[in-house]
C-alpha cells in the first residue's frame, strides 16, 4: 500500500483534487468524515466536547452543533487546541481501522488521506505518509470561495483561513504543489500529472 497525504488550507480545492485522484483509481480517505464518526452521537468524543465546551454545541437531536462549536473553537485558540485533543486520537484510531481494512483487500493500494491539519497535527508523522500532496489558491481567492459557495461572511472567512497553518509552513512539508487558483482544467492536468509520478514511485518502491 502507497499512503498520500493530501492536504491544504480550507477551500483551497482539495475536494476536487480528491475526486480526480479517485477517479484516476485512488482508495480515498476523509479526515473530516472521520472525525464526524469520532464524535456521533453516542461516541466518546462527542461526551467529552458536551463536558468540555457544554450544552450550547449540543443540537436537539443530540448531535453535534458543528457552527456553534466552530464559532467558539475558530475565535480562541485555546479551544481549538482542547478540541483536538479530543478529536484526533479518536480520528487516528478510525484511520488506523481503514487502513487496516482496505490492506486486507488490495495491498497494492494506492491511498489518498485528505487531510486538511495536516501542518497542525504532526506534518509526516514520522514518515507515515510516503508523499504529500499540497493544494493551494491565493488567499483572496480562497476567501471569496467561502462568501460565494458556502454563504460564509467575510470576517468569519478571514479568521478561519488566519487560524490555519500558513502557505508557506504547508509547502516545507511538500513533495509537490497543485495550484488551483487558475481553470479547472489546469488543475485536473496538475492532478493527473503528479498521479503519474506517484504511480511512478509506488512502482519503484514496490
Amino acid at each position: 500500500m502507497y499512503l498520500i497525504a493530501l492536504t491544504g488550507g480550507i477551500a483551497a480545492g482539495k475536494s476536487t483534487v480528491t475526486r480526480r485522484f479517485a477517479e484516476l483509481g485512488a482508495v480515498t480517505i476523509d479526515a473530516d468524515q472521520l472525525a464526524r464518526e469520532a464524535v456521533a452521537p453516542g461516541s466518546a468524543g462527542l461526551e467529552a466536547i458536551r463536558r468540555r465546551f457544554g450544552e450550547q454545541v449540543i443540537g436537539a437531536d443530540g448531535s453535534l452543533d458543528r457552527p456553534a462549536l466552530g464559532a467558539i473553537v475558530f475565535a480562541d485558540d485555546q479551544a481549538r487546541l482542547d478540541l483536538n485533543g479530543i478529536t484526533h486520537p479518536a480520528v487516528k484510531d478510525l484511520l488506523a481501522d481503514k487502513l487496516a481494512a482496505i490492506r486486507s483487500t488490495d495491498a497494492d493500494a494506492v491511498v489518498v488521506y485528505d487531510i486538511p491539519l495536516l501542518a497542525e497535527t504532526g506534518g509526516r508523522r514520522g514518515g507515515q505518509f510516503e508523499y504529500v500532496v499540497v493544494v493551494e489558491a491565493p488567499a483572496e481567492q480562497r476567501i471569496e470561495r467561502l462568501v460565494t459557495l458556502r454563504g460564509m461572511a467575510r470576517d468569519e472567512a478571514e479568521r478561519r483561513i488566519g487560524s490555519q497553518a500558513s502557505d508557506e509552513e504547508r509547502r516545507a512539508l511538500a513533495d509537490v504543489v497543485i495550484d488551483s487558483g487558475g481553470t479547472l482544467d489546469e488543475t485536473l492536468r496538475q492532478v493527473d500529472e503528479v498521479w503519474q509520478r506517484i504511480l511512478t514511485r509506488h512502482q519503484q518502491a514496490g
